[in-house]
């Protein structure tokens, strides 16, 4: 913002078509005048986060000294700020991706740049055949139209342990040493990010920001059978530019898939982000230049 009081993002509460109360963020661009037809970039996360996991990315694109642009970043309903469901069953992809329709409508976006991080991912193939019309351009962060067995099982059980800790420095020393191998690449500062990120006080203690209810339908996949895909969709999805960002270490999206994702589509771009895993952190020095590359675009 241009004064050093203001805040850097607002909140937006808007309700679902089942009546939900849904969250958020909005990051203005730095200059708003400068931006002319910039398009805006919709991020949407993980399975388990929030709308804080973009908040370094958004500070960084919304304050860029060249190509500001206003930045919007989704809690799902049951995680964040947003309402939980009193039926666990509506958390999937069909219902969160008509609510990040109604939120474009509400806020009057006719085309948007998307950033899909795992679920968020998921959810934006829905929304090509859905709504192609709001898409121009699509970064998908680790996630394709296939996924592997070893990664999404690794997140079930993850999901289910439900760590709690007493303080946020804590919390990143639990992140660094359960995910440590996977994001060499990253510091003490960005597993601190990510614990403001993941947890949220409550009764004196931090504890993950998201239903726990969340991971029932985790539960009852049968992990012994191949997973479904969803390459109808991509193919809809891959009409438009795209950015395929792999984590080098992940699990749950393979170097086969990312390879087979841009196999005689002009339109796809692929990068891989080096001692990251499953799903790289896009403000990283090494990953954020391509991002902003390929959106110089739009």
């Amino acid at each position: 913002m241009t004064s050093s009081d203001a805040p850097v993002f607002r909140d937006i509460f808007f309700s679902s078509e089942d009546g939900l109360r849904l969250h958020a963020r909005d990051y203005p661009a730095e200059t708003a005048s400068e931006t002319g037809e910039r398009l805006p970039v919709i991020c949407l996360p993980g399975l388990s986060r929030n709308a804080r996991d973009f908040h370094q990315l958004a500070l960084l694109l919304a304050n860029h000294p060249e190509s500001p642009r206003r930045v919007i970043a989704v809690d799902y309903r049951g995680r964040g700020l947003s309402q939980y469901d009193p039926n666990p069953a509506n958390y999937n992809v069909m219902a969160e991706c008509k609510d990040v329709i109604t939120l474009c409508d509400l806020l009057g976006l006719k085309q948007c740049l998307f950033i899909g991080t795992s679920r968020g991912g998921l959810i934006l193939h829905i929304l090509a055949a859905l709504r192609p019309d709001l898409i121009t351009a699509t970064v998908l962060n680790d996630i394709g139209p296939a996924i592997e067995n070893q990664g999404l099982m690794e997140i079930r059980d993850y999901l289910g342990r439900r760590s709690t800790f007493s303080s946020f420095e804590q919390a990143a020393d639990g992140l660094a040493a359960l995910h440590g191998k996977s994001f060499s690449a990253l510091a003490h500062t960005d597993w601190l990010n990510m614990a403001h990120a993941l947890y949220i006080e409550r009764d004196g203690f931090l504890v993950s920001d998201y239903d726990p209810t969340l991971n029932d339908q985790l539960q009852v996949i049968d992990f012994s059978k191949p997973l479904p895909t969803l390459w109808p969709q991509f193919e809809v999805l891959a009409e438009k530019p795209i950015l395929v960002i792999r984590g080098e270490h992940s699990k749950l999206f393979s170097a086969e898939t990312l390879h087979a994702m841009a196999a005689g589509r002009a339109k796809v771009t692929t990068r891989t982000a080096p001692g990251q895993g499953h799903a790289p952190l896009l403000d990283y020095e090494d990953v954020f230049p391509s991002l902003l590359t390929f959106f110089s675009g739009f």
